[in-house]
């Protein structure tokens, strides 16, 4: 309910039973809407990783990851999953200055204090970058210089581009071209998931004060899981 990033490590009676877990939010996003991004993040996690030693799952406001392999602290980027939009902006060389310019920036924000979460204007093109929390300054400059360099050879002059690393994104777009309300992408096969109408729906049922102590009595299930089955 009062933060947009945690980790949780749940110790089992050996190595193979310790369960690593992290939750972050989009940047801005209010605590409330975070607490339900999780608790819907956690909910589907039962769902898409049944019986699974490990899962991860990224939403359009949060992102949830688990793994019997500890991953907190580790650099990542490995490409879950990249979209580009038609290639229009290519047509206007003004637009795509506009767009180098909004990318250059969130790939070294302003100067100021370290930022995981960057946004960034210039005329009617937008960007959002995020590094996930528990990375360095240094390792998300160096995420970021990295998906920014594969998104703009993946997506050239595109009106629109997300280009999603295990451990930071970058998207951009222009125009009003896209919304990215209601996208949700799942790292476990890294396409996108399209049952918003479900996701919705559940997102009204489950109270925000519920994302935590859901996240709780997950790790706790898999831990009895991997006692069993994950040795």
């Amino acid at each position: 309910m009062f933060t947009t990033y945690n980790n949780f490590t749940n110790t089992g009676s050996t190595q193979q039973d310790t369960v690593y877990g992290l939750f972050q939010c989009r940047g801005d996003l209010q605590e409330n809407d975070c607490a339900q991004c999780v608790a819907r993040s956690v909910s589907q996690l039962g769902t898409l990783c049944v019986n699974s030693c490990g899962g991860a799952l990224q939403l359009e406001g949060c992102f949830v990851k688990y793994d019997n392999t500890t991953f907190l602290g580790v650099e990542d980027k490995t490409v879950v999953s990249k979209k580009c939009g038609a290639p229009t902006i290519g047509y206007d060389s003004d637009a795509l200055t506009r767009r180098d310019a909004v990318l250059a920036y969130l790939g070294t924000g302003d100067g100021g204090a370290y930022k995981t979460f960057r946004s960034s204007t210039s005329g009617d093109l937008q960007g959002v970058a995020q590094c996930v929390g528990d990375l360095s300054a240094g390792e998300c400059q160096d995420c970021l210089t990295d998906a920014i360099g594969m998104l703009k050879t993946e997506c050239g002059t595109a009106a629109w581009g997300d280009m999603f690393l295990a451990k930071c994104y970058v998207r951009y777009t222009g125009g009003g071209v896209r919304s990215h309300t209601g996208e949700d992408y799942n790292y476990g096969n890294g396409e996108g998931n399209d049952d918003h109408e479900w996701d919705r729906t559940l997102a009204i049922i489950i109270g925000g004060i519920a994302a935590v102590g859901l996240l709780i009595i997950f790790l706790s299930f898999l831990n009895k899981h991997f006692e069993k089955g994950c040795k």
